[in-house]
């Protein structure tokens, strides 16, 4: 069994106890827990330790009310841990998850009470700060993508000097130097803004995914310019709809840009992980000194490789009509890339120092891929509906568009039936009782939200309710319990002793839940200790366990 000690130390009944950083607090506390061999069991106990009672009990005021409501801190105490667990190793790794969980929450609650603290003239000045960084990364993403513009089009209009073999991977070396660049920038002016840890993490990877897509976007609409004319004198593509003097097949050449782009990217990944990670670690490993101790090992960050994902992704949408083959080659640089990240993060990697929540952001790595497929489907809806097929080769030289063959193969391989249905379809008569039926179900499912957000808020006011009671349960509870003399012993309590415990811990009313009131017991009277003694006593505490005492 666990045994019963005092948290007390050395400091007066009437003297108030140090503040300490909510941080150092939980440190503290996991470093217990990291020391108990029976981590499970005394997490309970851990948990409810005076300190951390103390550092979460402002939590019913924050921001329960608000857009930025969270499960609260008492539910994640209690309910965090996996008891179905039963390897060290994952348990290890669960306390780690924990520890992490609770330094990002008091982190943010630290930031809000600073924010709340400051003057209109702080409150001015950090506003100026937040306009000044973000302009400026603004410029940096905007020299960035004209860098890759003009990359592309000094590629493409020197094909026939002696270095274009070197000239042909222009485009894809500056587009991996600007995304490897680009997020070290990113990060180091978004710290300068002292924004919450979420808040940073989240800004950073926005500003990131502006720069691979607008990347790609500028990519695109300059093989674009170059190929099809687009935006540009037409003169030379007259006659055929594209640059036909330059590009016999401008499909191929598109398909080879982008073939390019796939195996520059993978190969610079090969690149980092063998001579740049793995020499690192080695040097890190041999040599030690100020400057090694800086260095250290690369930081393992998961948002910048879920990036590289999506972009190989959106770059193998866009050649779906171009290579037909780029599917396969990125599947297998996936199932490598897998194995090779792997041995980076096991091996030549440290653990990222920025807190981040994975669960949290699967709705925003969905929806930065929703954004590229999006990319890669407005350039190629634009080529298939509207422009001409090469003259010399491909499958649609005998026609305008290569959308002209689905009309076509409809009225040549379609029942009349089915023709008829989807004239019916794409007329009028059915789009606008479509339209007005979308509206309806539009309107219907906004009230449902609106209804629900009512409902939420009173949840939450219902929430913050039932917090403050148990408080008002807690401090009866710490006012009934006796002070332990100096003299007390921590052996199990006896029969007499438990039996001398007062039975409810809600004075004067009844407790919430309860069936109501009950006759009272034979025993001990709850009169006050104050005058049954006839002395003055200490206010009450708990006595918890220390780790040492397990």
């Amino acid at each position: 069994m666990l045994r019963q000690w005092s948290v007390q130390g050395e400091q007066a009944p009437g003297e108030p106890e140090p503040e300490h950083a909510g941080e150092e607090l939980w440190e503290q506390e996991m470093k217990r827990l990291h020391s108990s061999q029976e981590p499970v069991r005394v997490l309970p106990y851990a948990m409810v330790d005076k300190r951390f009672i103390r550092m979460v009990k402002g939590l019913p005021q924050k921001l329960f009310l608000g857009q930025d409501y969270r499960s609260p801190l008492s539910a994640k105490v209690f309910s965090s841990w996996d008891f179905c667990i039963q390897g060290q190793d994952a348990a290890t790794i669960k306390k780690h998850e924990i520890s992490n969980e609770f330094k990002v929450e008091l982190e943010e609650g630290r930031h809000f009470l600073l924010v709340r603290q400051q003057t209109r003239a702080q409150r001015a000045y950090r506003l100026l700060t937040y306009v000044r960084v973000n302009v400026l990364i603004g410029l940096l993403v905007a020299g960035a993508i004209s860098a890759i513009f003009w990359a592309t089009k000094y590629s493409q209009d020197n094909k026939e000097e002696s270095l274009f073999l070197l000239l042909q991977y222009l485009p894809p070396g500056v587009i991996a130097l600007v995304n490897f660049l680009g997020p070290l920038l990113f990060v180091f002016l978004v710290q300068l803004e002292n924004y919450p840890p979420n808040m940073e993490v989240n800004l950073t990877l926005i500003w990131c995914v502006v720069l691979k897509l607008a990347s790609l976007g500028m990519f695109s609409f300059s093989l674009g310019q170059t190929v099809l004319c687009v935006g540009r004198n037409r003169t030379s593509c007259e006659s055929y709809g594209y640059n036909a003097c330059d590009y016999q097949c401008w499909e191929n050449s598109v398909g080879e840009e982008l073939y390019k782009l796939s195996i520059f990217n993978f190969l610079l990944t090969v690149a980092v992980t063998f001579l740049v990670s793995l020499p690192r670690r080695l040097l890190v490993e041999r040599f030690s000194g100020r400057f090694w101790a800086w260095l250290d090992r690369e930081e393992f960050l998961v948002p910048k490789n879920v990036l590289d994902i999506v972009e190989g992704q959106t770059v193998t949408w866009m050649g779906l009509f171009y290579c037909p083959l780029l599917p396969l080659l990125n599947s297998v640089f996936i199932f490598l890339t897998f194995y090779m990240k792997k041995y980076t993060l096991l091996r030549n990697s440290r653990a990222s120092l920025r807190r981040f929540r994975a669960s949290s952001s699967t709705f925003f790595f969905q929806l930065v891929l929703l954004l590229g497929l999006l990319l890669a489907t407005v350039p190629l809806g634009y080529v298939v509906s509207s422009i001409r097929s090469s003259w010399d080769c491909g499958l649609f030289t005998n026609y305008s568009a290569p959308w002209q063959v689905v009309p076509e193969l409809v009225a040549l391989r379609l029942l009349p039936p089915g023709q008829r249905i989807l004239h019916y379809l794409g007329s009028q008569a059915f789009s606008f009782p479509l339209l007005v039926l979308l509206s309806l179900v539009l309107t219907v499912c906004v009230s449902q939200s609106q209804a629900n957000a009512r409902a939420i808020r009173g949840l939450r006011k219902q929430l913050v309710w039932q917090v403050q009671e148990k408080w008002h349960l807690v401090d009866d509870l710490s006012r009934l319990l006796p002070e332990p003399g100096p003299g007390d012993s921590l052996r199990p309590e006896s029969p007499l002793s438990r039996s001398s415990r007062p039975r409810s811990f809600c004075p004067g009313f009844p407790c919430p839940g309860s069936p109501g009131s009950r006759s009272p017991r034979p025993g001990p009277s709850l009169k006050d200790p104050t005058e049954l003694r006839g002395v003055p006593v200490a206010a009450h505490r708990f006595r918890f366990p220390s780790g040492s005492k397990l």
